[in-house]
């Protein structure tokens, strides 16, 4: 068993409503329990198309017994599952959940960088995870 931390946020639709059901996907995933969720927080989008709507964001803590691409898979699951569409880059989403830190793994390949290659440029993931770290 692993611990995990995620990314999770809402720009779109009932965002608090979006994160409550992707923690509850999450924590009902094989062999993953959630932990810890930090505050939710409200940042302004970085990058992307202009106009786009506040981001609610916060950290899950979790742990798993699932490989770090198999947990990736189930995440994408989840942001489908959840009404997430593929549209531009940084655009506006229902959901997105990202893998933050897993264990003490270092991965670097194309579909999958951990730590999250952007965790420490962006305080609407930093100040969660440093909540419940």
């Amino acid at each position: 068993m692993s611990i995990c931390y995620l990314g999770i946020g809402s720009n779109l639709g009932d965002r608090r409503g979006k994160i409550k059901e992707a923690v509850k996907k999450v924590n009902s995933l094989k062999n993953t329990k959630v932990l810890k969720f930090s505050r939710i927080i409200r940042s302004k989008p970085q990058g992307g198309p202009a106009g786009q709507p506040y981001y609610l964001n916060g950290v899950l803590k979790i742990r798993t017994a699932l490989s770090p691409f198999t947990l990736l898979k189930n995440l994408k699951r989840i942001e489908k599952d959840l009404g997430r569409k593929k549209t531009v880059r940084y655009g506006p989403r229902t959901i997105d959940l990202d893998i933050l830190l897993y264990g003490d793994n270092v991965i670097e390949k194309r579909n999958l960088t951990i730590p999250h290659p952007k965790i420490f440029r962006r305080d609407f993931v930093l100040k969660p995870l440093l909540e419940i770290i």
